[in-house]
């Protein structure tokens, strides 16, 4: 082996085609540029232990938080979305599905299901921003609507945990139509006295924002989540007015009034079952 490969004088023994490259994911960065081991990560619920950066999780990590010993039923998994529009733009809208299918493992934008919550029977519907930025079409009003009517039905308690840039433009009209449906099953909820939650995570934006994101009996976010209907460029053009400083943030909107409070991730399962309990007056389980 020649001397310029073994780098002798560097101090580096290792030959060049025995280096391993280092694999993707032992490590992240928050915002701040804090350094966090992945497994560190995961073990404090996906929150940088050092600037509480709260890092964006789908369904499966919520479920796992949320339900006992990680047991719940879905609901509706195998629904998924058509192509009624024949929807085009920089690709057909079945194979830009397809193509989030493979990659994501999920059918849609977001996932119902039902289980206990410290005993608690509570219905599930967690957003996923990795499937198309968790958009609002067809499929995930849907499913919303049928998870509120199994809570109807069977006079669970509700949960929706929001994360999307908003209605999915390949669905148009029908997408937003998700939005008039979604808000109709609730106020069905509220009619029939089931307590409904609503969680707004980073990112909560757009149609989810205009619906179901702000209709909870009680509305709480996580620490440092995005939240807003459209964002700051437009909302300036729009009011011609200077925006605040992070008014978008969570921290700005409970100060205004728009949210009731601000859950940590580690303490969200403890604070819904804190409500449930609260509204249905029964003993706090633990």
């Amino acid at each position: 082996m020649s001397s310029w490969f073994k780098r002798k004088d560097k101090g580096i023994q290792t030959p060049t085609e025995e280096k391993k490259d280092v694999p993707k994911g032992l490590w992240h960065k928050t915002p701040s540029g804090k350094i966090v081991d992945a497994d560190e990560l995961k073990q404090n619920f996906y929150v940088s232990p050092e600037d509480g950066y709260h890092t964006r999780i789908g369904s499966k990590e919520y479920f796992e938080l949320l339900f006992d010993n990680n047991e719940f039923k879905e609901l509706d998994a195998k629904m998924t979305s058509k192509d009624p529009l024949k929807f085009t733009d920089s690709k057909n809208y079945p194979d830009r599905l397809k193509a989030a299918q493979a990659k994501t493992k999920l059918k849609d934008a977001v996932r119902t299901a039902v289980g206990k919550s410290f005993g608690n029977e509570l219905v599930v519907a967690a957003m996923d921003f990795a499937f198309i930025g968790g958009s609002m079409g067809s499929v995930v009003g849907e499913k919303i609507a049928r998870a509120a009517d199994y809570s109807l039905k069977n006079n669970i308690p509700f949960m929706i945990i929001s994360k999307s840039g908003g209605a999915r433009m390949m669905e148009a009209a029908l997408s937003l139509m998700q939005l008039a449906k979604t808000s109709a099953k609730l106020a069905q909820l509220a009619d029939a006295g089931i307590p409904y939650i609503s969680l707004c995570t980073d990112p909560t934006t757009g149609g989810t924002t205009a619906s179901f994101a702000m209709l909870g009996d009680i509305n709480i976010s996580e620490p440092g989540a995005l939240i807003g209907f459209a964002g700051p460029r437009v909302v300036r053009d729009t009011t011609g007015k200077e925006l605040p400083e992070g008014f978008q943030t969570a921290e700005f909107l409970l100060e205004h009034g728009f949210l009731d409070k601000i859950v940590e991730r580690k303490d969200l399962k403890k604070e819904v079952n804190l409500y449930i309990d609260l509204i249905l007056n029964q003993p706090i389980r633990s």
